[in-house]
């Protein structure tokens, strides 16, 4: 038994990989979840569905490795921050106005409780320390308002709240431990404090019973901890053997900073010039310290939330490759935004850029926070800005508003790295992992527009391999965390920054900055 299994549940789909002990991808496999979206800004999932679409998922992996059920000695799971409701025999609850008990689970992206957000940052509270000074409506404290106020039903039958992760834990070993890295980031948990849970903060913002409501436990566990093992059912369901043993597992993100910084575990005093950006549908941010360094805007920092003797950063977007996508869909000349569109765009802006050089598109600018601005405002109330449109509307107008916008997500990185370094970070060295790394617009831009060297991950799938580091400590293949991410980290390859670039990528910056001012006088005149 020298295997182990990932899971990484995302926003459209779960994915599965099995590994070696050394971290080599031997087979991987995924299946789609559902969503609900029953108004503007709800976004819901079934969490029967997701754990179905886990277990066809890692059955299939395991097929495509090869191995058979015994050889699996480890299993852990990283998930969205997306919050499951269920009663107290365990069943599905309804998150939902439509009362449907199958729509349980509040998608991450979901920003129904922005008012409860706000309540949460008009309390002043120490916890908020510890979340940049603003509380997000991404977070589970508000949803769990949201739910007290506007389904009394569903808070009245709870029996237990859990972070998605959690719920894929508890799911597949019958344990309701949670995940230190789940409750510090998204619970206003503090695991650097005994008790970590500040109950004056819940009584505060009208959930004083949530603790009880939710089955939450005194203290979170420690990420890789062993949970015991699979269940019987679960190991029938997933085709594993009931000896495999099950990891205390953490958010996707998360998992992806695990999977692209683990290697540094053995060489602490060099990690904070590096940082994690998991980008995908939305992007993380996510900066590793040996000290804890408070930055306004900046959730965090956690300590142990993705290494257990290290305090994390993390900052974000809420909507990049979403945006991209929106683009594509909003524009007369768009369309579908699958691989094929997106590609057609991509080779087009090339040639655009070669046929009409560092003028292109320079009078078209993009504030990219359509769905707020996680990092560093804090704003989720943030709307985007385009500033440059004519009556164009052909193919080439759509390339030249893709080709911005992307310009735009890669400056609002440069912008969170500004706040993190000018709190005593050094960051010159980018790892990026997601969707973002087969876009060569946005892998150029993230060089270019930040200074910074780019590493692309030699992992097939960083967030997978953050995971399997995960699980294969709960199996007991390495004595701690920190010895199976130096054993099973996998490297990368470098992309310096184009000099050549900067002068330009330096005035869209400052142009990005006036944006930013401009619009919040524009919303106080309104």
């Amino acid at each position: 038994m020298d295997k182990v299994v990932a899971v990484d549940v995302g926003t459209g789909s779960a994915r599965a990989g099995v590994f070696s002990r050394n971290g080599d991808l031997l087979g991987r496999a995924e299946h789609p979840i559902l969503m609900n979206r029953p108004k503007p800004d709800f976004a819901e999932h079934d969490s029967e569905d997701i754990w179905q679409a886990v277990c066809r998922a890692v059955r299939a992996a395991i097929a495509k490795a090869g191995i058979v059920a015994g050889d699996v000695a480890g299993i852990s799971f990283d998930a969205t921050c997306s919050l499951v409701a269920r009663d107290r025999n365990g069943d599905p609850l309804t998150v939902s106005p439509s009362s449907e008990n199958r729509w349980d689970t509040i998608v991450w992206l979901d920003h129904r409780a922005l008012a409860e957000a706000d309540e949460c940052t008009a309390t002043g509270h120490r916890v908020l320390d510890y979340i940049g000074g603003v509380m997000s409506p991404e977070m589970e404290t508000p949803k769990l308002m949201w739910l007290k106020r506007n389904l009394p039903a569903t808070w009245e039958e709870a029996g237990y709240f859990l972070d998605l992760a959690d719920y894929l834990t508890w799911r597949a070993s019958g344990s309701l431990e949670r995940s230190q890295c789940t409750l510090t980031c998204k619970w206003a948990y503090l695991a650097h404090e005994e008790p970590g849970w500040s109950q004056d903060f819940f009584d505060k913002v009208g959930i004083a019973d949530m603790r009880a409501k939710g089955a939450l436990p005194e203290k979170a566990s420690p990420i890789g901890k062993d949970l015991g093992p699979l269940t019987a059912g679960a190991a029938g369901e997933l085709g594993l053997s009931a000896a495999c043993r099950v990891g205390v597992g953490l958010i996707d993100a998360h998992a992806g900073a695990l999977g692209v910084l683990g290697g540094y575990a053995g060489n602490l005093a060099e990690i904070h010039r590096h940082l994690a950006l998991i980008a995908g549908t939305s992007s993380c941010v996510m900066a590793l310290s040996q000290t804890r360094r408070p930055t306004p805007g900046v959730w965090g920092p956690y300590h142990g939330a993705v290494l257990g003797r290290c305090w994390l950063n993390e900052g974000g977007q809420s909507a990049t490759g979403a945006l991209l996508d929106h683009i594509i869909r909003w524009h007369g000349a768009g369309g579908e935004p699958d691989a094929a569109m997106h590609g057609r765009i991509i080779e087009r802006v090339q040639q655009l850029r070669a046929e009409e050089g560092s003028g292109f598109a320079a009078r078209l600018h993009v504030l990219p926070d359509f769905h707020g601005n996680r990092s560093p405002l804090s704003d989720p109330h943030a709307v985007g800005v385009i500033s440059g449109l004519t009556l164009d509307a052909s193919f080439d107008s759509l390339c030249r508003l893709y080709w911005r916008t992307a310009v735009a997500i890669a400056l609002g990185v440069r912008h969170i790295l500004e706040a993190l370094n000018a709190k005593g970070y050094t960051i010159d060295t980018l790892h990026v992992t997601g969707g973002h790394i087969k876009n060569p617009l946005l892998m150029e831009l993230y060089a270019d527009a930040t200074g910074c060297t780019v590493i692309e991950p030699q992992a097939e799938d960083a967030m997978l391999l953050g995971t399997a580091m995960v699980a294969a400590t709960a199996a007991g293949l390495y004595p701690d965390l920190a010895a199976a991410c130096t054993a099973m980290s996998k490297g990368g390859l470098e992309r310096r920054p184009s000099p050549e670039m900067r002068g330009a990528l330096d005035r869209d910056y400052r142009i990005f900055l006036m944006m930013h001012e401009q619009r919040e006088v524009l919303d106080q005149m309104a």
